[in-house]
């Protein structure tokens, strides 16, 4: 396609002179010899590049060049001047224009210019696309990162977005297993339903039923209406159970036959209500490790893990503590008006080499209090809470120069053992997958370790 130019000028004898000189040169021209009519062709069509004199009656082309890049930023303007100063170049360039031309000029440099014009706004196009591919790839919805890890889960996110069945996310806490619920709800068919959540940790029983399942008129003391449920509230949406492996064992049959049934019978009722949701269910609690505990049901984590979604720890992601420390930066920089910038070397250091037991929570919970302290543009290590600046990570000792300092084998597989699980925060099945053991086996073995501990 021809790259469309957009010729201004009051004087319309000079835009018929341009006009068709560019047409002879490939361009297709289109002319107006009033700003405001310009201002009005460019808020209705695509231009390559905007042509325009600089004294004309009503509105002068440095204003109609700012204009005309805040309606669109990256159309690039020539200006076209017979008072060829510096300083009115030097202005030009202040608002936004691209280039520069005095009169009398000759029609091929007009040509020349709006040729390099015309590269330089499709070099720019093409920049921002692959920025924007490039941050594309580093996030799933509002979950941002580039890691394999994260790669790894965004594609597994990609595949069942659109699927019905029950998805399980685990993970540490912090590490943003509802946002993974959230993106799973934007992505799928039921976009247009609710998407409600619950803790299922936050309520004792009788009311994380009637949350749940609704209750009727005078099923408890303080039930003065019928209400409905969560599950009948989110009607063709989504439901997110969250901390469901805190849900208390009396509760999980009733929540299993909900699943399985696809009805809900509220508290004090005996109808069955047919219910239409998709289930996104949640812990940071070794699920496998509290059925083995008789703290959750069996079959109630088969119902729920159909498909199962492992968010990685902040600690195994590599660069996207920084990637994301970058993000927050920004983020809160505006939301308090302060101009930071950056992160300076020795802030990055430390917080790449922290083990971050909080997660992307305590991330952002960092940087909003570095934001908040730095009195620069740069954080600095001054500007972290202290168990960041002075963390230290924990080695095994393996050897040493001193006799006295060396351990028997059985103290070194002891150590070694308590740091993979300090590692994978306390996830029992994890750590025996690490460690290349059974549960049984590492259950047996932190009995023991246990035991040690304790006084005889």
């Amino acid at each position: 396609m021809k790259p469309k130019v957009l010729i201004v000028d009051d004087d319309t004898s000079m835009c018929e002179l341009l006009a068709d000189g560019l047409t002879e040169h490939g361009y297709e021209t289109t002319f107006r010899a009033s700003p405001h009519e310009a201002l009005t062709e460019i808020a209705l069509h695509n231009f390559d590049v905007l042509l325009t004199d600089i004294n004309m009656r009503d509105m002068n082309g440095l204003e109609l060049c700012q204009k005309a890049t805040e309606l669109h930023p990256d159309l690039p303007v020539i200006v076209i001047t017979a008072f060829g100063s510096l300083e009115t170049a030097v202005q030009a360039i202040r608002v936004g224009a691209y280039d520069f031309i005095t009169k009398p000029f000759d029609i091929d440099v007009v040509a020349i210019a709006i040729e390099r014009a015309v590269k330089h706004s499709v070099l720019t196009r093409e920049v921002q696309r692959l920025q924007k591919a490039v941050d594309e790839s580093r996030r799933f919805d509002e979950l941002l990162g580039a890691s394999p890890a994260m790669k790894e889960v965004y594609d597994l996110l990609e595949r069942v977005a659109e699927s019905e069945s029950t998805v399980l996310v685990s993970g540490e806490s912090g590490t943003g297993k509802e946002l993974v619920a959230r993106a799973l709800h934007r992505r799928s068919k039921r976009t247009g339903g609710s998407f409600v959540a619950i803790n299922c940790a936050a309520m004792p029983e009788h009311l994380l039923e009637s949350e749940l399942f609704g209750h009727t008129k005078g099923a408890f003391t303080d039930a003065r209406t019928a209400r409905p449920g969560l599950f009948v509230q989110a009607k063709g949406g989504t439901i997110f159970l969250d901390e469901i492996g805190d849900m208390p064992l009396g509760l999980q049959p009733k929540l299993l036959r909900a699943l399985q049934e696809r009805t809900v019978r509220p508290v004090g009722g005996d109808v069955e209500i047919p219910i239409d949701v998709r289930v996104v269910a949640a812990s940071n609690r070794d699920l496998e490790t509290a059925i083995e505990e008789r703290k959750f049901r069996e079959d109630l984590y088969y119902r729920i893990n159909v498909i199962h979604v492992e968010l990685p720890p902040l600690r195994a992601r590599g660069a996207d503590v920084l990637l994301l420390a970058k993000h927050y930066l920004q983020h809160f920089a505006v939301q308090s008006q302060k101009d930071v910038q950056s992160l300076d070397p020795e802030a990055a250091e430390k917080l790449s080499s922290y083990a971050w037991p909080g997660n992307v929570r305590e991330l952002a919970n960092c940087m909003e209090r570095a934001v908040a302290l730095t009195r620069g543009e740069a954080v600095g290590v001054a500007d972290l809470p202290d168990k960041i600046r002075n963390y230290r990570t924990s080695h095994v000792l393996v050897a040493a120069t001193d006799p006295t300092e060396l351990v028997p084998l059985e103290e070194v597989e002891k150590r070694y053992i308590l740091r993979v699980l300090e590692a994978v925060g306390g996830n029992k099945t994890l750590a025996a997958q690490v460690l290349g053991l059974d549960r049984k086996t590492l259950y047996r073995k932190l009995d023991r370790y246990g035991s040690e501990r304790s006084p005889s």
